[in-house]
Order: C-alpha cells, then structure tokens, then sequence
C-alpha cells in the first residue's frame, strides 16, 4: 500500500443493499439463511463492494448507512421523504444484517442517528479530502455537491461493475457550474422523491440558467428585480419553501468520525472468512470472494 497517496473507496450502503434487494426481489428471488432469514439485498451488497475493490484497488474502505428512517431533515419538514412507502418485510432485517455482513469480512460501518447516509460520506470527504484520493459508490446524485479536486464519484449504472464516474472537469462541462452550487440549484427546482417542492414552476433547466447568472439562491434572491416578472412572483411567493429547501438538499459536513484512517485499511482475506460467510448461509457472497480473489 502505497502510504503517501491514500485511496478511500466510500461506499453508500443504503444505496447498494436498495438496488440489489430491488434487482432480485422483482424476479421473486430472496435467497434465505437457515433460520428463515432472506439475504438478497445483504448479498447482492456485498458482492457488490467486493467487485468495486477488486476494480478501484482502493487502500482504504468505509462503508455508510442510514440509522433509522427519521432525521433532522423531518424536523425541518414534515413532507421529507413522506411520500416513500415503508421497506418490503423482506428488506426490513436486512439493514442490520447487512452491517453484520460488513463487520465479518473486515469493512469500517459509520452511521450517526438523526444523519443521513449522505451527510456521513459528507463528512468523510470534508475530514480527508486533503488527505486521500476519495472515490464514493451511490445511486444518490444529491452528492455531486461533494466533488473537488481529490473526490470522484462512480455512480451505479449496470451490474456490478458499470458505473458513470463524475469529476469537478466532468461535472462543470455538463452543467456549467461548480459543484459546490448544486444545492443552490436542487434548493430552486425541489426534489420529488425526496418530497421538497422548491420553488413550484422553476425545473432543472431554469433554476441552472439562475444559478449560472446570479451564483447562488441569495444572488437570486438579491436580484429578483431583474427576473422575468413570471419568475420573480413564483420566487416571491414562494421564498421561505426555497430558503427550506436549501436546508434540505445542503448535505451536512459535520459527523463526528471518530475513525482514523489506518482503522479503514483494506482487510487482507482469506478463505477461511469466506467458508465461515458460507457456512452461515452466505454462499453467493463466499463464492464471489473466491472469483475474484486468490486466497493464500
């Protein structure tokens, strides 16, 4: 391991375990443990970061979960995320299992109660992006807010291995605007499936022209005057919803991680591991370690 250039592969757990119970449960295959447990999700997760590892090579590895459904974002407002419908019964064990899954082959959890997933892989980035060349796996584009010079994100795409990686070059050459200002943009066009309106009649296209022009939701809201007057009432109407949608799409930078980085060292494995993972039901997941890597 290279000492001096770190590499940390930040994974969105909550993002993997969705996707992969999602692609199997809709084909009806839950794969279960002995004691009656389904494990799709947990699975497909797992086979998941250790493909990731075996194509990033990263040195360090951390994993990041959601710690319940309820944070300070419902306190701001009641409507986030309330348009979601609870978990399928099969998926609902598998959060904690999933951590288990991790804690066995050797991978870092962070969660923090009342933060997002988000909110963690934010504040990894911010504790080392001086540090380490980050690399964060999600679903989730509210993230490109995070991107700088040392972080990249490889958003899932297809299978295991297909992912659509942004850069700061990337993402300023498809939207004209610095990543740090994304917020500004998702806090005037809203997030349906996050449940936040934004400024209702302002969409993607519009709040990016708005964002280019005056920087930010308060050099919008310093040059109302000089809006379309269509633009400007909306705006107007609507300013406290804009203001508290800015708070919801900003992720939070301040987690407390406690870990220090040699604590994320990538584990060495061995096939001992995976036969223990095995024997515990967890076949797909041992088969796939002994695919990809070559035990001693």
């Amino acid at each position: 391991m290279n000492k001096q250039h770190p590499h940390l592969l930040v994974i969105d757990g909550m993002a993997l375990l969705f996707r992969s119970f999602y692609a199997t449960s809709v084909m009806g295959h839950y794969q279960y443990l002995p004691d009656g447990r389904p494990t799709n999700g947990v699975q497909g997760f797992a086979r998941h970061v250790l493909t990731a590892q075996s194509i990033i090579k990263p040195s360090h590895l951390e994993i990041c979960w959601d710690m319940g459904s309820h944070t300070f974002r419902n306190e701001l407002f009641q409507g986030y995320k309330a348009n979601r419908s609870n978990p399928p019964v099969e998926l609902v064990p598998q959060f904690e299992m999933a951590k288990e899954v991790a804690e066995w082959i050797g991978w870092k959890n962070i969660g923090e109660a009342g933060m997002e997933a988000d909110d963690c892989i934010g504040s990894i980035v911010e504790k080392w992006k001086k540090e380490a060349k980050i690399t964060i796996i999600s679903g989730d584009r509210d993230l490109l807010q995070l991107l700088n010079p040392s972080t990249e994100i490889a958003f899932t795409k297809k299978g295991y291995s297909e992912y659509d990686v942004y850069t700061v070059q990337q993402f300023k050459e498809e939207y004209a605007i610095e990543p740090h200002q994304f917020v500004d943009v998702k806090a005037l066009m809203g997030d349906a499936s996050d449940g936040y309106p934004g400024v209702k009649g302002i969409g993607t296209k519009t709040a990016l022209q708005l964002i280019r022009q005056y920087g930010s939701v308060e050099g919008v809201l310093q040059n109302l005057e000089r809006l379309k007057p269509s633009q400007r009432n909306k705006i107007k109407e609507q300013i406290d919803m804009l203001k508290l949608s800015y708070q919801l799409a900003s992720i939070q930078r301040n987690v407390s991680i406690k870990a220090n980085l040699e604590e994320l060292s990538v584990p060495d494995y061995s096939a001992g591991l995976f036969e223990q993972l095995a024997a515990k039901g967890y076949t797909s997941i041992a088969k796939h370690a002994c695919s990809l890597f070559s035990f001693v």
